[in-house]
């Protein structure tokens, strides 16, 4: 597995001190046992404000990353093993935490405590399992397109999704840098995991077509409105903010390309039409119809959660999951 990782780090505009830390542990890492092909990522970023940000971000790093020296979980009963990995990650980071609390309680000055934000990616062939606390992303970009694979744990963020700013006011809110979440100012952490992305292997296609006199058509029309389906169930949303149309052209509207295409498999059931010309019968919009129902239920089957409404895109999937989780 080939990985091109580079890092930069600013100090920033307000900040004396550079305050962040990051980690890059490949599969060649001393005593590693997690993974064999990718690497573990970590991002952390001291607190302005608070003293000793830089010792937080740090110690946070130098906990999190001898997570690669554990074993690799096992699968749990369904025979997934992503559960059981994000778990893992979740323990480090809860770790990090306990160490730069515990150092807080130890040098007890009475100021603003120190601590940080901490932000891990996994890297594995075809997947990353991310964990997150504070205001640090990470972001997937793909296809000229960025997508946020992360939420901040920010004062205006908690806002917005209460419906009491828009994002357009978040972004020029003072309050905006003011985390609710951080590794080492409180003895207990809530953590983000994520991998949220409903990914379709197979698609099983059987459909009455009455007569078939053009094969590589109904294969063609099929296709297309399983293509259809799938950009409706995970991915194609139209994103409005005050009126104004936020994603207005194909770089941010996503619509399935052919590397996004699962295994098809068709069947083509005859019968006599006798409406149709020859016996046949038109046949492009049921696939597009049927498509995401069925991949909502296979995604309830999989999480216990029922989407209503689509695309099932991963921010979605994930903030779903996670708000199970804490109910």
């Amino acid at each position: 597995m080939r990985l091109d990782i580079a890092a930069q780090s600013d100090i920033g505009r307000r900040k004396k001190d550079n305050e962040d830390s990051l980690g890059v542990f490949r599969d060649d890492a001393p005593k590693l046992q997690l993974f064999q092909q990718g690497a573990l990522l970590i991002v952390a970023d001291g607190l302005g404000g608070h003293m000793g940000g830089e010792i937080a971000s740090k110690l946070a790093v130098s906990i999190f990353k001898d997570v690669i020296k554990e074993p690799p979980p096992e699968s749990d009963e369904t025979g997934e093993v992503d559960g059981p990995m994000l778990t893992l990650l979740e323990r480090y980071v809860h770790m990090s935490n306990t160490s730069v609390f515990q150092t807080n309680e130890d040098m007890n000055t009475g100021g603003k405590p120190m601590g940080t934000t901490l932000c891990c990616g996994l890297v594995s062939p075809k997947k990353v399992h991310i964990c997150n606390v504070g205001d640090s992303r990470v972001y997937h970009i793909r296809d000229g397109n960025i997508l946020v694979r992360t939420e901040d744990h920010s004062w205006v963020d908690e806002q917005v999704k209460m419906g009491l700013m828009s994002k357009s006011e978040a972004e020029v809110d003072y309050r905006k840098n003011v985390v609710t979440r951080s590794i080492g100012t409180r003895a207990e952490v809530v953590v983000d995991t994520y991998t949220g992305e409903v990914k379709v292997e197979k698609v099983t296609m059987a459909q009455d077509v009455g007569r078939v006199i053009n094969q590589m058509g109904l294969e063609a029309q099929m296709e297309g409105g399983l293509a259809f389906g799938l950009g409706f169930a995970l991915s194609e949303e139209m994103i409005f903010e005050e009126g104004r149309l936020l994603n207005p052209n194909f770089r941010d509207y996503k619509v399935p390309t052919a590397p996004e295409m699962p295994e098809i498999e068709m069947h083509f059931i005859e019968s006599d039409c006798e409406e149709g010309p020859y016996g046949a019968k038109g046949i492009a919009e049921l696939p597009t119809i049927v498509v995401a129902p069925a991949i909502a239920n296979a995604v309830y089957n999989a999480t216990g959660i029922r989407f209503l409404n689509p695309p099932m895109n991963p921010e979605k999937v994930a903030r779903a999951i996670w708000e199970k989780k804490q109910a």
